[in-house]
């Protein structure tokens, strides 16, 4: 067996076969992110990725809880993938040049560049594309994501709306 020499401020590593060590040289060398910063992301990426964690969160959770509940799990799971997002992010009203704190608040805004709206309900409806549609309108967004969580399979209640 070959040994290999520790190099100068690494630890110890006299005694230890080669193959361990070409293992912690790998993980050292490519120890960095492999994916573009997440200002980087275009919008099919981001939206990718926010498709991702929800369909992990169905996968976990499936259909018929609250609202609250899948949004709770929404931010665990973007969290947990390093995904930048602000969550129920108040969006004002401009009417007349006056900006007007109405109450109005979208569920996420991930990335810095897509709306996220979350439904846990039977159907969606056109007022829910509408809402959306509002929403990234008022944020300077032109991507959005309506999410229905209360469905059998997420793919039918995932909509992508572009302004």
């Amino acid at each position: 067996k070959r040994i290999a020499k520790a190099s100068a401020g690494s630890e110890s590593l006299r005694g230890t076969p080669c193959s361990s060590v070409d293992l912690r040289v790998n993980l050292l060398v490519f120890d960095f992110p492999l994916e573009p910063p997440p200002q980087m992301l275009t919008h099919s990426q981001v939206t990718h990725e926010i498709i991702g964690a929800a369909i992990e969160v169905h996968r976990i959770l499936g259909p018929g809880l609250l609202e609250s509940a899948y949004e709770e799990c929404l931010a665990h799971e973007l969290s947990a993938r390093h995904i930048s997002f602000e969550r129920q992010k108040p969006v004002p009203v401009v009417y007349k040049d006056c900006r007007l704190e109405c109450g109005y608040r979208m569920d996420f805004l991930v990335n810095g560049k897509v709306v996220v709206e979350l439904k846990s309900i039977d159907a969606l409806a056109p007022v829910h594309n509408a809402i959306l549609l509002t929403y990234m309108r008022l944020s300077g967004s032109s991507v959005g994501l309506l999410i229905n969580f209360n469905v059998a399979s997420l793919r039918q209640g995932i909509r992508r709306l572009v302004l």
